[in-house]
C-alpha cells in the first residue's frame, strides 16, 4: 500500500530549506578548515623547517644546490606525468571518434508516412482518449478565389496611332483626371 506524499506548508519549507543552507554552509567551513590542517601537515611532514642561523656562505650555496636539485626531479616527475595526460588524453578522443564513425556508418530504417487526424495527434499528445473531439476547421475562413482580370488583347499598333500627336496627349491628360 502507497502512501499519499505529505505536502508541507510554504512556511515550514522555507524553515527546513533555510536549516539546510545553515548545516551545508558549516559543513563547507569545516570541510575547508580540515584540508587546510592536512595540506600543513602534509607540507611539514615532506619539508623540514630550515634552519638557516649559524650556516656558512659555503653551506648555504650546498643548501641551494640541493634543493635545485630536489626541483629538478620534481620539475621531470611534473613533465612525465603531463606526458602520460596528454597521451591518455588523445587515446580516449582517437576511440571516441571511432565509436562516432561506427554510430554513422548504421543506417537508420526508413520512416513511414502516417496520416492522422488532428484528433488523433492531440489525443496522442495529451494521452486523453476521453476527450471531446475540438473541431479545427470549425473557425476558419474560407477564401473565395477571384479570377484575374483578363485584359483585352488588342493590337498595339492601333493604340499607338491613337494615342499619337496632340489628341493622343489629350486623351492621356483626361485619362489622368
Amino acid at each position: 500500500p502507497r502512501k499519499p506524499k505529505r505536502k508541507f506548508a510554504a512556511t515550514r519549507r522555507l524553515l527546513i530549506k533555510g536549516k539546510l543552507l545553515k548545516k551545508a554552509a558549516s559543513m563547507l567551513v569545516a570541510e575547508s578548515q580540515e584540508k587546510e590542517l592536512e595540506k600543513e601537515r602534509v607540507v611539514n611532514e615532506s619539508v623540514p623547517p630550515l634552519k638557516l642561523s649559524g650556516l656558512s656562505a659555503q653551506e648555504l650555496q650546498e643548501l641551494c644546490k640541493d634543493l635545485q636539485k630536489k626541483l629538478d626531479v620534481a620539475d621531470e616527475t611534473r613533465y612525465d606525468m603531463q606526458i602520460k595526460v596528454n597521451k591518455n588524453e588523445n587515446e580516449q578522443i582517437v576511440s571516441l571518434k571511432q565509436k562516432i564513425i561506427e554510430l554513422k556508418g548504421m543506417k537508420k530504417p526508413s520512416l513511414k508516412r502516417v496520416k492522422k487526424t488532428t484528433d488523433d495527434m492531440l489525443g496522442a499528445c495529451t494521452d486523453a482518449t476521453k476527450l471531446k473531439k475540438a473541431d479545427f476547421k470549425a473557425n476558419l475562413k474560407t477564401v473565395k478565389k477571384e479570377d484575374d482580370k483578363k485584359e483585352e488583347v488588342t493590337d498595339w499598333r492601333k493604340n499607338v496611332e491613337a494615342l499619337s500627336g496632340m489628341e493622343g496627349r489629350k486623351k492621356l491628360f483626361n485619362a489622368g483626371q
